[in-house]
């Protein structure tokens, strides 16, 4: 019959052990003797029925099932050390964390979370701005808004993107208000890297695909944005992207069709903090403001 394992007391000294390849420099981490520390492990080995390490004149090695072992024990106690220090962080119910791809959280987010801030000033906001996806099911991150493909139905998507020509007034030759759809053939034109989605909105719009001049593609929406404001040509851009620098005058919007997307913003949470006030508040104002811009999206396509 198999023993259930009845004391943690040696798990530490096996990761650190496991991890430096000798008592001696474990002990020297954990403030001990070598033999405290050997003795830890020869305890948990005798609890656990099946030995951790072969012990060597000069040095110790993990054994097949030690090594198996240690890397759950490694695993488990990163999760208790992260929560911990999330614990002892300020307190868990006024930090709110928040991972964002990094256009919309230079361009959209960080811009209008003042907003935020104002209705809630005990909340200590940290915005990580990253395109790598984190994971949901530690203390690092309470909130995540990505980008990227979605299902149907799918209830955590924010918004779905839509694409629009924009410029930067500065472009425009003396005495002109604003440029037409007409005049794109004698405009440089921006993208994200290729002419695909170009020729999708010269098609919705009704627009000759052959006579116009594609010259320029940026990595990301972020860095495409700035280049129409600085002057380079017009862009095809997500409108999400753009919403601040619209509001602000810094670029406009050709009078055109936007066109549809294939990605969406989708907010997902930590499922254990799902019912917490920090993240029903972020929610509720998040898709409040998401909601005024698809309004403005559609006062200026009417």
């Amino acid at each position: 019959m198999k023993k259930p394992l009845r004391s943690l007391s040696g798990l530490i000294d096996l990761e650190c052990a496991a991890r430096l390849g000798s008592f001696k420099l474990a002990a020297e981490e954990l403030f001990k003797t070598p033999a405290a520390v050997s003795q830890q492990i020869r305890n948990l080995e005798e609890e656990l029925g099946f030995a951790l390490f072969l012990r060597h004149p000069r040095n110790v090695e993990l054994t097949e099932k030690g090594r198996d072992f240690a890397a759950t024990v490694t695993r488990v106690l990163a999760d208790l050390r992260g929560k911990a220090a999330a614990l002892q962080d300020s307190g868990e119910e006024n930090v709110l964390r928040i991972s964002s791809t990094h256009s919309f959280a230079l361009k959209w987010l960080a811009p209008r979370l003042t907003h935020f801030t104002r209705l809630h000033p005990d909340l200590d906001i940290r915005l990580d701005a990253s395109d790598r996806v984190v994971s949901l099911e530690d203390d690092s991150v309470d909130v995540a808004i990505r980008y990227g493909g979605h299902e149907p139905g799918d209830p955590a998507v924010l918004f779905r993107e839509r694409l629009v020509a924009v410029y930067s007034p500065d472009i425009l030759p003396p005495g002109r208000d604003e440029f037409t759809l007409r005049d794109l053939r004698d405009l440089p034109l921006l993208d994200e890297g290729s002419n695909v989605q170009w020729h999708r909105y010269m098609e919705a719009n009704g627009l000759p695909k052959a006579c116009h001049h594609i010259s320029k593609g940026y990595s990301h929406w972020g860095v495409l944005a700035q280049a129409a404001v600085a002057g380079q040509g017009v862009a095809l851009v997500a409108y999400s992207i753009v919403y601040e620098d619209l509001r602000k005058g810094a670029l406009r919007m050709m009078k055109g069709r936007p066109i549809s997307y294939k990605s969406a913003y989708r907010l997902l949470n930590n499922i254990n903090k799902d019912r917490m006030p920090k993240i029903v508040h972020f929610r509720a104002w998040l898709t409040a403001e998401v909601a005024e811009m698809e309004r403005a999206l559609l006062a200026s396509t009417e």
